[in-house]
């Protein structure tokens, strides 16, 4: 039978039944033992003859470790592969078959196993096979048993029996299957033995000639040995099988199991690059930004809130700064923003307040705008109006004005007003958010278009904790001093008189957010009402004794002794008293320019003889028509003429000695004409247009509609929206309603808008009112005044 081309296999047909293999001897004498139940002698295998009649090919003996799992059989071997548990047993048939004499025996290439595994070092038990297998194996080799039955073979030979091929089956499996397979196992492990050390030459794993030209084998961290490669006959015959975690992959599939290894490998790399590229470039704009900033622009409503360059710090040595010096307010290292700050250290004080940050020269000619004096020269108060604005918010922290500080809490937490929010947020996490706050909200651009928009004052709200802060303060102490000296000077660059304004005093003097802690009154008030008191004269002695020096006299025009006291709960003598005392510390200690002081809502009229023969005294009252239940009903056109009416009969009578205190003016106003804004009535207290207020400290409860028609179609909803959904009835109402108010106020000393910006509460925010053409571009550039007739706003809904 000529052989099969195809890598050698050979597989012959069934033979004539009719020709009968003769039995060798040894065959015989092994039979014949087996049957008498005589053990077979172990002694070395002799060379004799094949059963073709040709002497046998010397077998070189050779040890190999079989694996308990192979099940053999003369013509067919069934190997069987310990598997993973999810794949079932995988058998292999190995069939030997024999050709005509001079042609050798040759094994199906099938059964060889992999030259890359070992055999185990601790045999596993034999499997079980099932019985139908058994039965299969036992038809196979009956059927080949029979072929060979027809087979005649020269020698003396004898044909064999059943029991003779399992006692031949038993001598194969000893001496290691037949010479032809073992001579190409021997060759091919040859190779791949020879493939390896050139491999390891390559990698310089061992001497390329020099050293011992032992291999140097290494050693997996288990302990077990590094696999053996596949050798390259074996991938060119298309049998380099290699034993994978699960199951075997042959040679043809190695290629592309070895791209599938690389492919997550090359995932994972490109991600690693990824994340290396986006740290890259989030450093970069970082960087940038603090390059780029010059400390201009401030958060949200007033600027790009970038961060600053501080620049001014590269000449400065840190070892400049003395050790009792480091980290406190007196290093500029700590600051956030050392933008136009003097950061040559000095530890200077005047009335026990650092001039630090401060430049030592200042010009006072410059002049806000044409129809203003500049700095160095007299304004006449009562005279010429006042046209200035507040920047409220900025150091005297209001949740409606910046509500994205307070808007990120759940409402459990109760994060109301300055002091929960420092308490929540811890002493350093408070000082980094307020400050950044202090830095971006309120800059040099502000103050420049403040001029630019025909104001020559601003009223500068702040807090005690500028000066100092007490046991049991959360606070951020102090640093928001250093922000009020530059945001005088910044005033000072733009010909802007400033109006200090101390906000918040120690036990807070109304109870309500503004005042830096909503709740109850504790400043001439309660338990610790007397020390309070006495705490906030000490701190008008420091602040008195620092602006009475020659630096301030011009650009101070205005210096307030308390915010808004709530004289409707506190004793009125007991203020008055206090007013009186705080006035005659601050005159004595040097200042002379015009100390303000609040109505305390006691209305206008209850002023008269009171503190008149103090000089220089300005009383101060905030009007507003939305916080009265009364007012807040009335429709627009009865409200633009209250403004007319109403504001300027009581500024006369205010004006008025025999009537009133005598000087007085409007610290704040707004043209707003609902209460609706966010977080306006304290945060998520509701409001009285829809009449959803819930009681507070800051008023009685308001659960009926208030607006004009009284009904549930009172709505916030146009109200609060954007200020470019406005009808223009709507914007020409609120134009004359702030101009009306600004015609009326002027009667008497003057006014203060509250308040410059906002981030989101246009009708409040002066900077967006102009934008939207419902503020004057110019203070003095009015077309209406109270000597005009109203319009009838006619189609102008007043439940909205």
């Amino acid at each position: 039978m000529a052989p099969d081309n195809d890598h050698h296999r050979r597989r012959h047909s069934r033979p004539p039944a009719t020709s009968k293999p003769a039995r060798s001897r040894y065959a015989a004498e092994r039979e014949a033992r087996k049957e008498h139940g005589t053990p077979e002698k172990k002694s070395p295998r002799r060379r004799g003859r094949d059963r073709d009649g040709s002497p046998e090919r010397e077998r070189t003996p050779q040890k190999r470790t079989r694996s308990p799992e192979r099940r053999s059989r003369r013509e067919e071997i069934v190997v069987e592969y310990e598997r993973s548990p999810e794949q079932s047993p995988r058998a292999e048939e190995v069939v030997v078959e024999y050709e005509d004499a001079g042609e050798s025996e040759v094994e199906s290439e099938e059964s060889i196993p992999p030259p890359t595994e070992r055999a185990p070092k601790k045999p596993t038990p034999r499997r079980k096979g099932s019985p139908e297998r058994n039965s299969k194996s036992k038809t196979v080799v009956q059927e080949k048993h029979e072929s060979y039955d027809s087979i005649s073979t020269t020698g003396s030979t004898r044909p064999l029996s059943l029991g003779a091929l399992a006692q031949l089956d038993a001598i194969n499996e000893k001496t290691g299957r037949h010479g032809v397979v073992r001579e190409r196992e021997k060759k091919e492990r040859q190779y791949s033995e020879k493939r390896t050390i050139k491999e390891k030459v390559v990698t310089g794993r061992v001497d390329k000639g020099g050293g011992s030209g032992k291999v140097k084998h290494r050693r997996r961290s288990d302990g077990r040995g590094e696999r053996r490669r596949v050798s390259g006959p074996l991938l060119e015959e298309g049998r380099g099988e290699r034993r994978r975690r699960v199951g075997y992959v042959s040679a043809d599939e190695i290629d592309e199991d070895e791209r599938r290894r690389w492919f997550p490998k090359k995932k994972w790399i490109a991600l690693v690059l990824l994340l290396l590229v986006i740290v890259i470039v989030v450093v970069a704009v970082v960087v940038s930004k603090k390059k780029s900033s010059n400390g201009g622009g401030s958060a949200s409503a007033s600027g790009s809130g970038t961060d600053p360059s501080n620049s001014n710090l590269n000449g400065v040595n840190e070892s400049d700064i003395p050790e009792a010096a480091k980290n406190t307010i007196l290093d500029p290292f700590t600051w956030y923003d050392t933008t136009d700050f003097n950061v040559t250290y000095t530890n200077v004080t005047v009335g026990g307040l650092p001039i630090m940050g401060l430049n030592s020269t200042w010009n006072d000619t410059t002049q806000a705008n044409q129809y203003v004096p500049p700095l160095d020269k007299p304004w006449a108060y009562g005279q010429m109006p006042i046209r200035g604005v507040n920047l409220g918010g900025w150091l005297s922290i209001e949740p409606f004005i910046t509500p994205s500080l307070f808007n990120t809490y759940k409402p459990n937490q109760n994060i109301v007003d300055e002091w929960t929010l420092s308490n929540v947020l811890g002493p350093q996490q408070a000082a980094k958010t307020i400050e950044k706050h202090y830095s971006q909200f309120i800059t040099e651009a502000d103050f420049a278009a403040i001029q630019a928009a025909g104001f020559d004052h601003v009223r500068i709200p702040y807090s005690y904790w500028a000066v100092t802060t007490y046991p049991g303060d959360p606070y951020v102490p102090k640093i928001a001093w250093r922000y009020l000296l530059r945001g005088i000077e910044y005033a000072r660059n733009y010909g802007l008189r400033v109006n200090l304004d101390l906000h918040g005093l120690p036990g807070s003097q109304n109870g309500w957010n503004h005042s830096g802690r909503q709740g109850s009154i504790g400043w001439l008030n309660g338990t610790d009402g007397a020390l309070n008191a006495q705490r906030s004269l000490d701190i008008h002695t420091q602040l008195s004794t620092f602006f009475a020096q020659p630096r301030y006299q011009n650009v101070i025009a205005i210096y307030g002794l308390v915010n808004e006291p709530k004289m409707t709960e506190l004793p009125v003598p007991e203020v008055v008293n206090w007013t009186t005392v705080a006035t005659g510390i601050v005159r004595k200690n040097g200042m002379n320019q015009t100390v303000a002081f609040g109505d305390g809502f006691l209305g206008l009229t209850k002023w008269q003889g009171q503190m008149q023969d103090v000089e220089g005294l300005v009383l101060d009252a905030h009007e507003y028509v939305i916080f009265d239940a009364n007012l807040i009903a009335f429709n627009h056109s009865a409200k633009a003429g209250y403004a007319c009416t109403g504001w300027t009969g009581q500024m006369k009578q205010s004006l008025d000695k025999t009537t009133g205190f005598g000087p007085t003016l409007c610290g704040e106003w707004s043209q707003a004409d609902t209460d609706c804004t966010t977080y306006l009535n304290d945060v998520s207290a509701g409001t009285r247009w829809e009449g959803t207020l819930q009681s507070t400290d800051r008023s009685a409860a308001v659960l009926t509609p208030s607006c004009p028609s009284k009904s549930s179609a009172c709505s916030c909803a146009s109200a609060n929206a954007d200020p470019s959904s406005y009808s223009d009835v709507y914007k020409q109402w609120l134009l004359i309603n702030a101009e009306a108010q600004m015609s009326s106020f002027e009667t008497a000393w003057g006014w203060f808008y509250w308040t410059w910006t906002t981030e989101s509460a246009t009708q409040w925010d002066w900077k967006k009112g102009m934008a939207n053409g419902i503020l004057p571009t110019k203070t003095w550039n009015r077309n209406f005044n109270c000597t005009s007739d109203l319009p009838s706003f006619s189609g102008l809904s007043e439940d909205y």
